[in-house]
């Protein structure tokens, strides 16, 4: 199995079925997954230790259902942790309590009963956050002037001086670069900088986002409005009022859809599914696409006037392979960073490793070297790391087909390569050719340590 790419997370509810639930659900992200009943006995938990993500029950009382413990222990434990990535959750949502609890510190919310996909990913982008708002536990560090993006290159420095003219503005921005390249990180960046700083930035991945749920994932719904609308639901608008909403894989989004953004953010209100009335928002967009920019181009497949909204200012990342003299900067940093998670030696790397990495083309950006680096300190043995610590010839050379291996799971692993190559590395693009979510794929990328 391959490590958990997070440490520890803490989930409180009064519900043992949910409790169970939960940490069977998130195993696969988390080293340790620690249930609590006793929201008091959770946040006594924290005195001496970090939890990356805790997932909290908003109601404990029988028949409460305004959130008011949930708020009091949610206060409790950003007191404890002040770096705390809180998401909360409760079978009795409205977008009052939703709304709330992100302005009382929440990261994000998630309703019961869950779907298991946008679970993991929502406690995968809070467990994320987590970690980026703790000092020498960052997985991205801080580069000179505070900046979240690493890298010294003149395409780094031009990508840079665009974030810092942009962000202090209310312009609408538009990432464009390959998959892996830290087009969400650029966004985190802008964020960080803004005026709205202080207000949430709230994420939703496009690709991800079944075409039946458009409306109630980006507007929310009321209670009856639909078969399962069983309590109301803020949407992803109302929920980053005041702050930043980061829409990524844009390009994915399909073209009859378009028009109900494009109407949002002309009329800056949007009206809940069931709802007779609209609700005024304040939110800045940015936007992301691993699309190339000929194909946004072309009105069959996106509406110039929608692109017209989202691209006030355009930000274009680099691929690794074309800044190649921040690779060792970037390999140190993820090696440091690793080398400490897992408590391994500190190992030299020899300048001929170096040169060949260096060398490498990267198909996967940086997340790819992230990777590289993960498993060489997980992997590798005695005081200097080898060339064949790195998995340069896995990457790099073509997969075998998996038409004659009658093994199962050499034949998964294989099909997946091929679909992730194939699509350079679009996960919702190859998620679909293999005919899955993309939190399957996720999953067996995780299985097969890919």
């Amino acid at each position: 199995m391959p490590a958990p790419r997070f440490d520890l997370c803490l989930v409180i509810d009064d519900d043992a079925d949910i409790l169970l639930s939960a940490r069977l659900l998130l195993a696969s992200l988390f080293a340790e997954v620690v249930t609590f009943t006793d929201p008091a006995q959770a946040v006594a938990s924290l005195a001496g230790r970090h939890a990356d993500a805790v997932l909290l029950d908003a109601n404990y009382a029988r028949g409460a259902t305004n959130g008011a413990e949930g708020f009091r222990w949610l206060a409790a434990i950003m007191q404890a942790d002040p770096a705390a990535a809180v998401v909360m959750i409760t079978a009795h949502s409205s977008v009052a309590i939703a709304v709330a609890a992100m302005k009382h510190g929440a990261t994000d919310f998630v309703s019961k009963p869950w779907n298991n996909d946008r679970l993991l990913a929502t406690v995968r982008n809070a467990a994320a956050l987590g970690r980026s708002r703790r000092g020498s536990d960052n997985p991205a560090p801080l580069a000179a002037g505070g900046s979240l993006l690493l890298g010294q290159s003149p395409s780094m420095a031009r990508v840079q001086s665009l974030i810092d003219k942009a962000a202090p503005t209310e312009a609408n921005i538009l990432i464009l670069g390959e998959n892996g390249t830290g087009k969400e990180l650029v966004a985190r960046e802008i964020h960080r900088l803004s005026h709205r700083a202080a207000g949430e930035l709230v994420t939703v991945d496009l690709g991800a986002v079944a075409e039946t749920l458009f409306d109630s994932e980006l507007f929310g719904h009321v209670k009856g409005a639909f078969t399962d609308a069983r309590s109301d639901r803020t949407g992803r608008f109302q929920a980053a009022d005041g702050g930043t909403l980061f829409l990524d894989e844009i390009g994915n989004m399909p073209l009859h859809l378009q028009p109900k953004l494009l109407t949002a953010l002309e009329q800056r209100r949007v009206t809940p599914v069931g709802a007779n009335r609209p609700v005024p928002i304040d939110v800045r967009v940015i936007s992301a696409t691993n699309v190339a920019p000929a194909e946004l181009a072309d009105e069959r497949q996106f509406r110039a006037d929608l692109l017209f909204r989202l691209n006030t200012v355009e930000i274009e990342l680099p691929p690794l392979r074309e800044r190649p003299e921040d690779i060792p900067l970037l390999l140190a940093t993820f090696l440091a960073e690793y080398r400490q998670r897992y408590a391994k030696p500190d190992r030299h790397l020899p300048a001929d490793v170096l040169a060949a990495l260096t060398r490498h083309d990267w198909p996967g950006n940086v997340r790819a070297l992230r990777h590289a680096a993960e498993r060489a300190v997980i992997l590798a043995e005695g005081d200097a790391y080898g060339l064949a610590d790195f998995p340069l010839g896995r990457i790099a050379t073509p997969v075998p087909s998996a038409a004659g291996d009658l093994n199962l799971e050499r034949a998964e692993r294989q099909l997946i390569e091929q679909a992730l190559r194939k699509h350079a590395f679009n996960i919702s693009i190859a998620a679909a050719e293999l005919g899955l979510s993309r939190g399957a794929l996720y999953r067996r990328m995780e299985k097969h340590n890919l």
